[in-house]
Formats: structure tokens, sequence, C-alpha cells
């Protein structure tokens, strides 16, 4: 069954923030910079210049991945991104990645940032496949369970 990549609609916004809810109390704990961006994506990532893309399986939301401002204009972040468990090792989230650094690609962007943690083995080595090199974490990261930063230069 395709998996098409939609833009964002706020008729999805609840489950935007149902899946990346389910995701983090999966893997980590919910911190409270992630509720509340995640329950306001329209104030904290679109209008702020930011992106949010849906998979769709069917007309069912089936993963998610947002693109959010950095300092540098010419930088966008990638997070937020989170598969149905039931969806999960069928390469929606690299279908998701592919999209963002295309996206990036397409807006002429210097490059793709993110931050991750090492406890992620799959998702690490999946960014280190697509190109994404560490760089050295600040001390003031902005996500207490981040352990790592990457970044892809276009």
């Amino acid at each position: 069954m395709a998996i098409r990549i939609i833009d964002f609609k706020t008729q999805y916004a609840k489950v935007f923030y149902d899946l990346n809810i389910e995701w983090l109390k999966t893997f980590f704990y919910v911190e409270p910079f992630d509720e509340e961006l995640l329950s306001k994506p329209n104030k904290y990532i679109i209008e702020k210049g930011g992106f949010i893309f849906f998979a769709m399986k069917n007309e069912e939301v089936v993963g998610t991945a947002a693109l959010i401002p950095t300092e540098n204009p010419e930088i966008l972040e990638l997070t937020k991104m989170a598969v149905l468990p039931k969806e999960r090792g069928q390469k929606i989230g690299q279908l998701l990645l592919q999209h963002c650094i295309d996206f990036a690609r397409a807006k002429k962007l210097e490059g793709l940032l993110l931050y991750s943690s090492t406890k992620l083995e799959n998702a690490i080595y999946l960014y280190r496949k697509y190109g994404f090199k560490e760089l050295v974490l600040e001390k003031d990261s902005p996500y207490v369970r981040s352990d790592i930063k990457m970044m892809l230069e276009f």
C-alpha cells in the first residue's frame, strides 16, 4: 500500500500531538517543552515559519515529522518524527526523512540540524546513512533527553 506525504493540515493537529506523545512515552518521557509545542503546532511551528508533514496510508495518518526554524534562517531543525506503533518497521520514517531532506534541498537551505539520543541506535544509524554528521552538543541543549546533535549540510 502506497504511502504519500502531505503538508500540515489543522485537522491533523491532534494526530501530530498523539503520535509524538506516544513515541515520547515509549522511549523517554514528555518534557514540559514537548507538551507545549505539541499541543499548539500552529503557534510554535507553522506560524514561526516551520513545516509539518504527515505520512498517509489510505486516509490514515501513520507518521509525522516537523522542520522548525533555528537561529540561522538557512538551517531547519528536523524534529518531532514519529510513526504509529503498528506501522513501524515499514520504512515510513525513512520516507519522512527523505521528504524532509528533499524539501530542504528544494528550498536551497544550507542544511538540516537534529537532536537525538544515542539510545535510539536505529535512528542514529539511519541519520548517518543519510549523511548527517555529528556536531558538538551544546551544554544548554533544548532537550534534556538529547545526547547527540547532528547536521546534514547541502
